[in-house]
C-alpha cells in the first residue's frame, strides 16, 4: 500500500491495490507488453469535489466518472444502490472508455474510507461485468499529491468517441440477490456480514434501513481503515480483524451496498478468500418487502472457522 505502515505492494496489473509510486512510474515509462491504463477518477460532490475538483488538478490522462451521478448504482423503488441492468452497464463502461485490453485504475479522492467504500465498489462493478484487470490507487488523489514532483493536469476531461460496447460477461457469484439473502437466513449456509456502525446494526439510529438481517454479524468497515495512512489497514492486521468472520460463504451488506463493498473488497481481493460476495441491495432493497424478517439488538457472536 502506499503508506509506510503497509506491506510493499507488487506491481502486477492484477494486483488489487497499486500505490501512487507504481503508477506514477506506469505513466512515465510506459511498458509495451503491459496493458495499456485507464486512468478513472471517480470524485463526487459528495465525496472529493466532484467535476470542479477534477478539473482543477487531475492525474494526467485521467478519464473522468462521477462515483454519484453517472450510474454506477441505480434506484428501484427504494432501493438506492443496485447494480445497472446489463444494457446500462455496457453503456457505461463504453463511456469511459474501457475496452478488454486495458487496465482500470480507480481513483478516489483518498480523504474519507467512504471514498475508499466508491473505489471498492466500482471495483466490484468492474469485476462482475468481468473486466479483471483493475486496481485501486492505494490512497487516492491523497496519496498521489503527497509527493510534489508527480505532475497534474487541469482542464475538462477530454473529449474520446465512445470505445465499442464492452463485451460484458457477468461474473454471478460476486453478487448475491435477495434470494441468495432469504436461503442465508433459512440455512444458515453464508455469513450475513453487516458493515455498518452499531447504531444502524443495532436499530438505535433513526433511519428506515436501521434494521439488520436475521442471524448476522457485524464488522463495522472503519476498522479496515487506517485514517492517519488514509488507507487500508496492512494485510497483517486486516487478517487479525476478519479472523473472526468464518471461511464459508460471506455475503457483505450494509444500507445501500457502498459501505459493504470496503469489507467485501478486504475479504475477496486483499485476503483473497473464496465465497465472498456483495449484497448491493443491502437494507435499502430487502426492507421494500415488509414481511421480509428484519432483527434488532446486539449482534450474536460470529461463526468460528
Amino acid at each position: 500500500m502506499s503508506n509506510s505502515s503497509a506491506e510493499p505492494l507488487r506491481t502486477a496489473a492484477a494486483e488489487p491495490l497499486v500505490a501512487a509510486e507504481w503508477l506514477a512510474d506506469r505513466l512515465r515509462k510506459p511498458d509495451a507488453g503491459a496493458p495499456d491504463p485507464l486512468v478513472l477518477d471517480i470524485r463526487s460532490v459528495v465525496d472529493g469535489g466532484g467535476r470542479q475538483a477534477y478539473e482543477a488538478a487531475h492525474i494526467p490522462g485521467a478519464s473522468y466518472s462521477d462515483y454519484a451521478n453517472d450510474g454506477w448504482r441505480v434506484t428501484k423503488g427504494m432501493a438506492s444502490g443496485l447494480l445497472p441492468e446489463p444494457a446500462a452497464l455496457v453503456a457505461l463502461l463504453s463511456r469511459i472508455g474501457l475496452t478488454p485490453r486495458r487496465h482500470a485504475i480507480i481513483v478516489s479522492a483518498g480523504t474519507t474510507v467512504g471514498d475508499f467504500s466508491a473505489a471498492a465498489r466500482v471495483y466490484w462493478t468492474l469485476k462482475i461485468a468481468g473486466h479483471d484487470d483493475t486496481s485501486i490507487l492505494s490512497g487516492g488523489m491523497l496519496a498521489w499529491g503527497r509527493d510534489a514532483t508527480r505532475p497534474l493536469e487541469a482542464g475538462p476531461p477530454p473529449v474520446k468517441p465512445p470505445s465499442p460496447p464492452y463485451p460484458i460477461k457477468l461474473a454471478p457469484a460476486l453478487r448475491a440477490d435477495v434470494g441468495a439473502v432469504q436461503r442465508a437466513i433459512a440455512d444458515r449456509t453464508a455469513v450475513l456480514l453487516d458493515s455498518r456502525a452499531t447504531t444502524f446494526f443495532q436499530g438505535s439510529a433513526k433511519s428506515g434501513e436501521a434494521l439488520r438481517l436475521p442471524g448476522a454479524v457485524q464488522l463495522d468497515h472503519v476498522a479496515a481503515f487506517d485514517s492517519t495512512a488514509m488507507a487500508l489497514k496492512p494485510k497483517a492486521e486486516l487478517e487479525q480483524l476478519f479472523a473472526a468472520v468464518s471461511s464459508t460463504p460471506v455475503i457483505n451488506y450494509c444500507n445501500t451496498g457502498h459501505q459493504a463493498a470496503t469489507n467485501w473488497f478486504v475479504l475477496s481481493e486483499v485476503l483473497g478468500r473464496p465465497g465472498i460476495s456483495l449484497y448491493d441491495g443491502s437494507m435499502s432493497e430487502w426492507t421494500q418487502e415488509p414481511d421480509r424478517p428484519v432483527a434488532v439488538g446486539p449482534s450474536e457472536p460470529a461463526p468460528q472457522s
